[in-house]
């Protein structure tokens, strides 16, 4: 028993210990950011479901519009269901991340292209770590003016 015992204390020790944070890494925030994009693009309810908090918030572009978790999944479920996007790309650069704790903030740029003329947007979006699970909980986009985006 006296040899059982230390033994279990590591297992539950290494066990937590792999499980805390797991998605709390510069990589795997960097990919969920991506999947973020790629959602965006070719819409999946589920991810949105999965991935934001349920007090989620998106600021638009000079607040002209505010999305909640409900209104983004809500998005996503009709053009799935319609198998449509008037998104044609969306190419994500400089991708920056700063990790402190449980928190990450990631900044960037994304060109989205909705016809006529791609669009190029600064989005800085914030993901928290929770029970070993990052979620999306805030976005905000501003859209650069075409004379301002070098």
């Amino acid at each position: 028993m006296k040899t059982l015992l230390p033994l279990l204390a590591l297992f539950l020790f290494t066990h937590y210990s792999a499980s805390a944070q797991v998605c709390m890494t510069e990589a795997s925030i960097k990919a969920l950011d991506a999947q973020w994009e790629e959602n965006n693009l070719n819409p999946d309810p589920e991810f949105f479901r999965n991935v934001l908090a349920e007090d989620f918030v998106w600021v638009h572009n000079h607040a002209s519009m505010i999305d909640t978790k409900e209104a983004v999944v809500k998005r996503a479920e009709t053009q799935s269901a319609k198998s449509t996007s008037d998104t044609r790309s969306r190419i994500q650069s400089s991708i920056k991340v700063a990790i402190t704790g449980n928190t990450a903030i990631v900044t960037g740029f994304t060109i989205v292209d909705r016809g006529p003329t791609p669009t190029k947007y600064h989005f800085m979006r914030t993901y928290v770590e929770i029970e070993g699970k990052c979620l999306l909980t805030g976005n905000h986009t501003m859209a650069i003016p075409e004379g301002e985006q070098d």
